[in-house]
Formats: structure tokens, sequence, C-alpha cells
């Protein structure tokens, strides 16, 4: 799908980048290329660091849009969000609520349970139960290898796989020192998948699906931001029918939580029953030189400049009647 590169007058744009999150470097990134691709089609746009400025700042100084290269805790999780909601200024990505539970993948992954789609057995963990948790318990619910990881986190960050039952408090302890809440997870051995989706409601659609082959499997923080050795395969090379599966379950995900603008969200494909499960929800990906949405967008004919137009002029308030 081509798209056209000519900016709309979106007025004067704030790129927000930076933020207090674990993920500030890769935000940072983010939104250099996004502000660069902006910039590059006329759009006035400006890169604007919440750690460094207030954001009652976007009022006084007539930001009229904001484009949220945020990435975690401050950014993707409904507290920016709310914050432009009471300033009045339009921004990309899913409103309050929709970001508030996607953040957290316990409760994205509760909501998509009751919606009677696939996720991974999982269990929730908090940091007071790691010296009386029973590892046996846990790996008969669970069984090896499992994930462990916490519950609002990204960019992988504190995600640990454990294979032997003697590393479990180890990696719960390095999961906690992250979040006060732990998601132990089953461990889905087979095709790891990411697919993006565009839009809102019933007009919201998914990009092709990417095959992520990462070295011995291990898609961590290094290997996503800052090696060349992991390959992202688009087309992903799955029979047609099975990615056209994909795309309607993760645009389900999608709309089970309310989301708009973007979002991009990961799936394991079990390797002997090709049974699809939901991992977690992107409500705001990543735009840097490794990211994926941007990868697969242009495998649908949408390059870097002209999605993050497309975004910018999706920019909307959950209450436009409120604006200030």
């Amino acid at each position: 799908m081509t798209q056209n590169t000519k900016p709309m007058n979106m007025g004067k744009v704030a790129v927000l980048m930076g933020g207090r999150s674990a993920e500030r470097e890769v935000s940072l990134m983010s939104g250099q290329g996004v502000l660069q691709a902006l910039l590059s089609v006329g759009v006035d746009a400006h890169a604007f660091d919440p750690a460094e400025r207030e954001l009652s700042e976007l009022k006084k100084e007539g930001f009229q849009r904001c484009f949220i290269a945020l990435h975690g805790r401050f950014g993707e999780d409904g507290t920016v969000q709310g914050a432009l909601e009471l300033l009045g200024i339009p921004y990309t990505g899913s409103g309050v609520m929709a970001s508030s539970i996607a953040m957290d993948k316990v409760m994205t992954k509760r909501v998509w349970q009751a919606e009677g789609l696939p996720v991974p057995r999982h269990v929730l963990v908090h940091p007071a139960q790691i010296d009386s948790l029973s590892a046996d318990h846990l790996i008969q619910t669970l069984g090896l290898p499992l994930i462990v990881k916490p519950a609002r986190e990204g960019s992988s960050i504190g995600v640990s796989k454990v294979v032997r039952a003697e590393d479990l408090h180890a990696a719960l302890r390095a999961a906690a020192a992250c979040d006060h809440d732990i998601l132990c997870e089953q461990c889905i051995v087979g095709d790891e998948v990411t697919c993006p989706v565009l839009g809102a409601g019933q007009e919201a659609r998914a990009l092709p699906v990417i095959r992520i082959v990462a070295p011995e499997g291990n898609y961590d923080y290094q290997n996503k931001y800052f090696t060349d050795d992991t390959q992202y395969l688009v087309p992903c090379g799955l029979p047609a029918q099975e990615e056209a599966a994909i795309q309607a379950l993760v645009r389900r995900a999608y709309q089970a939580l309310g989301c708009r603008g973007w979002g991009r969200i990961d799936v394991m494909i079990d390797g002997a029953t090709r049974q699809p499960y939901l991992l977690e929800i992107n409500t705001s990906p990543g735009m840097t030189g490794h990211s994926l949405v941007p990868m697969s967008a242009a495998a649908d004919g949408m390059p870097y400049e002209a999605l993050c137009s497309h975004l910018l002029a999706s920019a909307a308030l959950d209450y436009e009647g409120a604006a200030a």
C-alpha cells in the first residue's frame, strides 16, 4: 500500500522522546528518527524530552500535536496520555485506558482470556512471595523452560528464560528489581513472530507479519537494538493461511483492548501444534533502525516518512469535546 508523504497542515508538533523509563536510550533513538522524518516532509516538528521539561510547557509554547516516541513507564502506560488529555493536545497512539492496560502484561492477558483469545499459561508473583515460593509447584504449573519477566517493562528488560529449577529464584529477583509484579509464563517453543496494527475500531488493519530469528533463540535487549545478528523475515515465510490467521488474531487482540493509532503484538507459534499464542502488545513501538513496525510498513509499501506522517495525522484525544 503506497502512501502520499505530502504533509497535512499539522501545526507545531512536539516529538516526545527520552523520558524517565528504563527504555530512555531506545526512546531517544526512536524520537530522533521520527523527528528527522517529519522535518523531511515539511512538518514543524521539535524534540521535547519530558525528563528535562515540564509537560505544561507544551501548552505555553503553542504545540498543537504530540508524536509520542516514549517507551515504557511514563510514556506508554497512560500517564503522559492523561496529561495530554488535560492539556487538550492530540497525541499519537492509544488513549489513557488502553495504554494503561496494555502496559501491564498481566492485565492484558486477563482481558484477552476474557475475550477467548489464546495466551500462554501464566502465574503472577509478588516480590514478597519469592522466598516462600515453591519452585516445584510453579514448574508443575508452567513446565520448564519457563519465562520470568517484569509485568510492566518493555524491550526485554528484566526478562529471563529459566531452564533449571535452581535458577528460578534468581530470575524472580532480577524481575523484582524492575517491577513489583512478576509474570511467570509458559515457554512456547516454536516460531516467534510480531505483527503491527494501524488504525482504530473496525478500521484497524494488520500489516505483514515479521518472523524473528534471534541468535540461539535469545531475542533480548542487546539482540533487539544493538546487534545485526538477529534476522527479521518479511515476507515471514509462513503459509499464507497461517499468516492471515495471525493477522486476524492480532487485530482482535488490538480491538479487545480498545487500542487506536498503532500497536505491535508479539506472538509465539507452537512448533508442534502450530497454535499461535498472544504474548504482549506495544502501544508505542520502537522507531529505530532496528525497529519492526517500520520494517513491516515498508513491506506493505509505506516508507518510514510516510508512516510517521500517517501516525501524526491520526493523533487524537479520548475526549475531543473536553479539549482545553
